[in-house]
């Protein structure tokens, strides 16, 4: 590894996907303040440009932007590729693209379901798949940004639910295989985030919820740093919920 003994990612290598907005962004900011070169992946590439311009200009990291819809496996792979080209190697894989479409299963079309399906699982496992050779050669970190959904049963939208539930198996499961590697996988699960994520009725997590009702993209992207800067050890699952979330039942 190429981090100093006292925590910090210094000249670490670090992926994120979803990287344009949201946690997905406030984990970027996060990852160059503690030393990172940070690869940006998501299908906006004036967004991903704008931010990786911020990272360079107040952090001095180096940063790649690659445009990538998660969904296309070959973009994955292209995004993997030329971080190694790019960087050497990878340290920090952030499997954080995710999104929401529709609710009710008999209401639910065919494309809402594949949209999800392809972009929560598909993207998960392409990415994943792809960097687990190269995290393994620097005893890094596979990061999977999960959910509340993943953990309980969920009366609205129980495709998302669903796809969650596989991230927290799969990343479980992963972490059985690949241990001996000296390779951390930590699944973090935020429930309410303050950010572009949709809701049900259309409006986006950061409509809905006013400053202090919900947890805000910074609080996700410090739990992520917090797992992706352990050298011994492993953070296995980090829950990120507002202080009242189990207060009326859920």
């Amino acid at each position: 590894m190429t981090r100093p003994s006292d925590g910090t990612l210094e000249r670490s290598v670090a992926i994120v996907t979803g990287a344009s907005s949201g946690i997905g962004a406030a984990t970027c900011r996060r990852l160059a303040a503690a030393g990172a070169n940070v690869v940006l992946a998501a299908r906006s590439e004036d967004r991903l440009t704008e931010l990786a311009t911020e990272l360079e200009a107040e952090h001095g990291v180096e940063t790649l932007v690659v445009p990538t819809n998660v969904r296309e496996e070959d973009e994955v792979d292209a995004l993997i590729d030329e971080t190694v080209a790019t960087f050497g190697g990878i340290d920090v894989l952030v499997n954080n693209a995710g999104l929401s479409r529709g609710s009710d299963v008999a209401e639910m079309t065919t494309e809402e379901y594949e949209t999800m399906q392809e972009t929560n699982v598909d993207g998960v496992f392409y990415a994943t798949r792809a960097a687990i050779p190269h995290v393994r050669e620097r005893d890094g970190h596979l990061i999977f940004v999960g959910s509340f959904a993943g953990q309980y049963p969920r009366s609205f939208n129980p495709v998302y639910a669903a796809s969650k539930w596989w991230v927290r198996g799969f990343a479980k499961s992963v972490a059985a295989q690949v241990g001996d590697d000296d390779v951390g996988v930590t699944i973090v699960n935020p429930a309410e985030v303050r950010s572009e994520f949709e809701t049900t009725d259309g409006k986006t997590f950061a409509e809905h919820f006013e400053t202090g009702e919900a947890s805000e993209p910074e609080e996700v992207a410090d739990a992520i740093v917090f797992a992706a800067s352990q050298e011994g050890s492993s953070v296995s699952e980090l829950d990120i919920n507002r202080r009242d979330k189990f207060a009326d039942g859920f």
